[in-house]
């Protein structure tokens, strides 16, 4: 009889992956990108451990948006305070922190609570082509598409 196989925390092996975000759009990167960092991509994934890899997100300052997007996508943020909601559009979130965008995108797309937390720390995103990550050797990944 064969046992279902389980990874836990001793068991998962860890890579680098570099993602250049030039050229390529939002949705498409960010869906890619947190299946990489939920381990997805894996045989040996297992829902309720964090077995996936690190990912450093380069380029972020050149990342697509279709359609009017860059004018009507808003993202919403509160102050505490009674009436301190505000909003900002795409187009400003790019100028002023462009590794924003796709670090809520993808963290959007990871799991909710404690794991989920615990796999948005494995993401790295850049605005330029700098990283300081060459010391972990990571490899290029190439989104499908």
């Amino acid at each position: 009889m064969m046992k279902t196989y389980m990874a836990n925390n001793q068991t998962v092996e860890r890579k680098w992956f570099v993602v250049d975000a030039k050229g390529k759009r939002l949705g498409r990167l960010s869906t890619e990108v947190a299946t990489l960092i939920r381990g997805k991509h894996k045989p040996t994934f297992t829902p309720h451990v964090d077995c996936g890899d690190y990912v450093i997100v380069i380029n972020a300052k050149e990342i697509e948006l279709t359609g009017n997007k860059w004018d009507q996508k808003k993202y919403y943020r509160h102050s505490l305070y009674p009436g301190g909601l505000k909003e900002t559009t795409a187009k400003v979130m790019n100028a002023n922190h462009p590794e924003r965008l796709i670090e809520f995108a993808v963290k959007g797309m990871l799991p909710k609570g404690r794991l989920g937390r615990q796999m948005y720390k494995k993401l790295f995103v850049y605005a330029g082509e700098e990283h300081p990550h060459t010391a972990q050797k990571p490899q290029v990944f190439e989104l499908k598409g």
